[in-house]
């Protein structure tokens, strides 16, 4: 396998962190660090992988708000999510407050996000859809040659991403998942940011959201 991924549950919300690593180069990416750093660097350490970056789907605490300190600390880039996030990382401080979570300071990533950008983890390539709906500036990272994408809190298992928040939009984000990521293949296996992995193909059929059988 090119590279090999090791999901993290981080935060009370028990958000998925994924570490990324390319088996050749030993190099990765850490995915949407919303907290528990020191239990994310364990994972790195016992994959004997080095991080060279870290990747953020969107701008929500519980994927986001241990990012800015693992930067500093490990001396590597942020990139992602698309620039459309930009006011949840200004309100990223207030958001921590609200729910209770350990202070984390705005910050902007090294670089923005856009449809049919690409992101290199060691040697290998992952692409890059901007997915709105969930959050105006959500991404997705597929990489294809394992036909496994990271998709956020776009879609879940027998679920989709909330709707309820600022500038969420739920025809949006049922238009970035049948027009942007079914199309993809029935056969991608998807990690999302909670809960148990599926594939697109599972959701098309049995997902009560988003399923063919709802839209024809």
């Amino acid at each position: 396998m090119p590279i090999h991924c090791t999901i993290v549950p981080v935060t009370p919300y028990q958000q998925n962190c994924s570490i990324i690593k390319c088996d050749s180069t030993g190099k990765a990416a850490i995915v949407d660090p919303g907290g528990d750093i020191e239990r994310i660097l364990a994972a790195v350490k016992s994959m004997d992988a080095t991080v060279e970056k870290i990747i953020l789907t969107h701008a929500h605490m519980d994927h986001c708000a241990a990012s800015d300190v693992l930067r500093k600390r490990l001396g590597v880039p942020i990139e992602g999510p698309h620039r459309e996030d930009e006011f949840w990382l200004d309100k990223l401080p207030q958001s921590c407050q609200m729910a209770g979570f350990p202070h984390a300071d705005a910050f902007l990533p090294d670089r923005w996000l856009e449809q049919g950008d690409t992101v290199t983890v060691g040697e290998q390539v992952l692409k890059v859809f901007h997915c709105p709906g969930h959050t105006p500036g959500h991404v997705v990272f597929l990489y294809e040659a394992q036909k496994v994408a990271w998709v956020g809190d776009v879609l879940f298992q027998g679920s989709i991403g909330r709707t309820d928040f600022p500038r969420g939009n739920h025809e949006q984000l049922v238009s970035s998942i049948r027009d942007r990521l079914f199309p993809l293949g029935d056969d991608i296996t998807f990690i999302p940011g909670h809960g148990p992995t599926s594939t697109f193909g599972q959701e098309r059929r049995s997902n009560p959201f988003v399923a063919d059988s709802r839209y024809g």
